[in-house]
Formats: structure tokens, sequence, C-alpha cells
């Protein structure tokens, strides 16, 4: 792979202290129109995203692979992809996957992240502002859960929303794993993972 296909295979980050919401408003206005830029706010720190290529093939299969479960389940979901999701003057996120269970709301019941830079733990006190009842993270080829509690987020081995109690995690840690590679052999495993359960 050359360099230059590195590059463009890698996310771009790029962090500003010290803001207040004000000016991260301004920065979201500004940017406003840009395909593919994710901006998120907590704490007086801005955070610019632009995700790269790897970045994007993990976010279409984890994405893809509970749709598939949500429609194989007859489960009424409403995917709301990232969509901004804030706590005026607080927090804004925008997750790479979100879902709400039942009806749309302003807040989704479930926020999923692709993680290719450090900062799990600065983006769970941002989805803390928010309220996000649970948030799951990506990173280096795992699957970390976090339901909120009182007083933070606690690590969980299962969801614990009854939409997804059925769901094979260990299942669809693999088979998001495969969809680097192979998407089509990645929903085939799933889709044959789902039928023998």
């Amino acid at each position: 792979m050359t360099t230059q296909m590195l590059e463009k295979a890698a996310d771009q980050v790029f962090t500003q202290y010290d803001r207040t919401w004000e000016q991260f408003k301004h920065i979201q206005k500004g940017l406003e129109g840009s395909p593919g830029v994710r901006l998120a706010f907590y704490d007086g720190v801005v955070e610019i995203l632009m995700p790269g290529q790897a970045h994007e093939i993990f976010r279409k299969i984890i994405g893809f692979l509970p749709e598939m479960f949500f429609f194989e389940k007859g489960i009424n979901v409403v995917p709301t992809g990232s969509v901004t999701q804030e706590q005026d003057g607080e927090a804004s996120a925008q997750a790479d996957e979100s879902y709400c269970f039942g009806v749309a709301k302003p807040i989704p019941d479930l926020s999923i992240e692709v993680i290719f830079t450090s900062g799990s733990v600065a983006k769970l006190k941002r989805y803390q502002a928010l309220r996000v009842p649970e948030v799951w993270f990506w990173q280096d080829g795992l699957l970390t859960l976090y339901r909120l509690r009182d007083g933070g987020y606690r690590q969980i081995e299962r969801s614990q929303f009854l939409e997804l109690a059925e769901l094979d995690l260990a299942l669809f840690t693999r088979c998001i794993l495969m969809g680097e590679t192979s998407w089509l052999g990645a929903a085939t495993e799933f889709r044959k993972g789902l039928s023998a359960v």
C-alpha cells in the first residue's frame, strides 16, 4: 500500500481546546455541507473527525448487521445513523451508528462508535452528558458495551435492551471482523447464525 493510500485509509482528527458552546456552534455552522465530517463537543473540547476508509468500512458493516438482526427478528427500530445528538450548551456528538427502539427520540437509545484513535473515556463522558442509555465501542477488533447507571457508565457483557437480548455478540464480533475483507461473507455468516437460533 502506498503512503498516499495509507493516508486516505486513516482517520484525521483535529482537536481544539478551551472553546465555548457558542464557538462550537460557529464551527458547526461553518462545516455545514461538508460530507463525512463529524463534530463533537464536551467540556470545552471540540473534536473534528474526518473518517478514513477503514473507519467507514467498519461503520457500514456495524450498521448493516444489527439492521439485518432487527429485520429478521421483526423488531421495530428507528435507525438514526450519525444524527447529531445535543444537550444544549453542554455536549454534542455524532455516533457512527445509533438506534431508537419503538419510536424516534431526540437522543437515541443506543449509540455505536468505531474508534481508530484513543479517546473512548472522553467519548463516554460526552455520551453521559447526553444521557444515552447504552453505548458500544468497536476498537482494536473488540466490541465493548456500556450501560448508563447512576453515577456513570458501567461495562456490561450483554445489552440491557430486551430488543437485543437474542443478539449473539460473539457472532456479531466475528462477522464485523470478516466484513473488513468480505462484506458478503460477513452478511452470509451472520444470517446463517441468526437462522440457527
